[in-house]
């Protein structure tokens, strides 16, 4: 879809969206004559004016009908969350009403160049969807929505959009692409083929570690996991390096089991096939880090993402075996469905070691007891540094990739202690995400500071949200994007 911005409303026929803060009705002044016969109509209709409520009707532009979309900003909700929830409220009504152009007039709204590039970013990420599969859709169920123009912005809406929300686009659809083909499509060696198709050109230096390399790196728990599939385990190393020479690099893992059947202690049939998300700390790396790019941050970044598939196979690990980490740890495997963790020590202790990176945030969907304790409403928040923790708290609220902080203490982590290896990958049933937690947070050297996003609830949804369809959310991306741009770009 393509997003233009103008002055003012261009000539033709197209779909006029007008935004109203409450019952403030101070914008339907743009509709001249019609204006009041309008008013009365949304006030019939109990039109509230909150976020995202709309009012669709047809009404006479100078002797011809042209299709009017009233939607509500709310009142006493911030600028940024307003503007991104108007332009995906928008896309979502006229996406597949038949209208291939759009108009969205904010004049009299008085926002800046950032809130209607903003507008334009949420009207983007809302249009996306992925076809590639559906052979036999009806007419009703193709999209026809073109073209957007959004009116206003008192200038330079479009180089924002272009300079600072373009590029978080092309990431967000990166890692929605990865996250939403099916396994058979995606598994370690063709994620590691796509993102470097989709990175090309962007300025990131790319390095991929096969089998053979880390075996002989001693990664014996990322490989444990991957050695029942026969596709073959991969570590893929992204680095951007636009910040100062020479200084130490902020590292994201990403957890990316391709496919998690579970292994031996397998998953029950209903539902599994969701599990091709379970790649989705992977995902969002890989879209973070080419957004990074694209923008060209002014920040040293790497990004590692350890893909896997965890299947069933003759030579899967079982229950019971104990496998010697990167680290020189050793793993009592006592479940193998809890796999993420086990990938995601060997891949935090490879980046530590080759790059010394000064904070490390891994992000992983990694456990269904986080969704016992957050549902699908936020990612939980694990880390030793109170400051750290608190930025991407701050970065999560304005990107709207949200976080919620969750405990570490010393009596979780004794939950993981094994009587024959140095910890055991599971604890009990009760705190499964803190113990996850725990067990990653033993890989970490001291000195270093580091955060978890526990993201199981939301790299997937099963309902629309309002700056995405049913699917792939895209999460993770937008929040390590304004962590870099908060905190180290600032």
């Amino acid at each position: 879809m393509q997003i233009r911005f103008a002055d003012s409303r261009p000539a033709g026929d197209y779909a006029l969206v007008l935004p109203v803060a409450g019952k403030d009705r101070s914008t339907l002044s743009a509709l001249g004559a019609s204006q009041r016969a309008i008013a009365v109509a949304l006030d019939r209709q109990r039109f509230e004016g909150d976020a995202t409520n709309t009012s669709e009707q047809f009404i006479d532009d100078n002797g011809s009908v042209r299709r009017l979309l009233v939607v509500g900003t709310g009142m006493g909700v911030s600028p940024i969350e307003a503007a991104e929830k108007l332009g995906g409220t928008a896309v979502s009504k006229l996406q597949m009403s038949g209208e291939k152009r759009g108009v969205i007039d904010l004049s009299g709204l008085g926002y800046d160049a950032d809130a209607a590039a903003r507008v334009a970013l949420g009207a983007v990420l809302r249009a996306w969807r992925y076809d590639r599969y559906r052979t036999k859709l009806k007419d009703n169920q193709k999209a026809t929505l073109e073209d957007i123009v959004i009116v206003g912005g008192n200038g330079g809406a479009a180089k924002r959009y272009e300079q600072r929300w373009a590029p978080v686009v092309e990431g967000v659809s990166l890692t929605r692409e990865l996250v939403t083909e099916p396994a058979n499509i995606i598994y370690p060696e063709t994620f590691v083929e796509r993102v470097k198709a989709s990175v090309k050109g962007s300025g990131l230096e790319l390095e991929v570690l096969d089998r053979a390399a880390m075996d002989k790196l001693g990664m014996g728990a990322l490989l444990g996991v991957a050695q029942g599939s026969v596709r073959e385990a991969r570590l893929l190393v992204l680095k951007w390096n636009g910040g100062g020479k020479g200084a130490p690099p902020t590292a994201f893992v990403g957890k990316g089991v391709t496919f998690d059947t579970g292994g031996i202690s397998i998953k029950p049939a209903a539902g599994m096939e969701a599990m091709k998300w379970d790649m989705g700390g992977a995902g969002a790396v890989a879209g973070a880090l080419k957004a990074l790019a694209l923008r060209k941050a002014k920040a040293n970044i790497v990004g590692i993402c350890g893909l896997v598939e965890n299947m069933p196979g003759g030579n899967a690990q079982r229950p019971g075996d104990v496998v010697t980490t990167m680290s020189g740890q050793t793993v009592e495997v006592i479940n193998t469905d809890a796999e993420g963790r086990l990938v995601l020590a060997d891949a935090v202790t490879y980046v530590q070691r080759n790059f010394t990176p000064s904070t490390i945030i891994d992000l992983a969907t990694l456990t269904g007891a986080i969704l016992i304790s957050l549902g699908h409403e936020w990612a939980g928040l694990f880390s030793n540094n109170d400051d750290l923790a608190g930025r991407l708290q701050a970065a999560g609220d304005e990107s709207g990739d949200k976080l919620w902080r969750m405990p570490l203490a010393e009596p979780f982590d004794r939950l993981i202690d094994s009587p024959i290896a140095d910890m055991k990958n599971v604890g009990p049933r009760e705190g499964g995400s803190i113990t996850a937690a725990q067990f990653i947070q033993r890989f970490i050297e001291n000195g270093v500071k580091w955060a978890h996003v526990d993201m199981a609830g939301k790299a997937w949804a099963d309902k629309a949200g309002t700056t995405y369809e049913k699917g792939a959310t895209g999460f993770g991306v937008r929040l390590l994007d304004q962590y870099v741009a908060d905190v180290l770009e600032a």
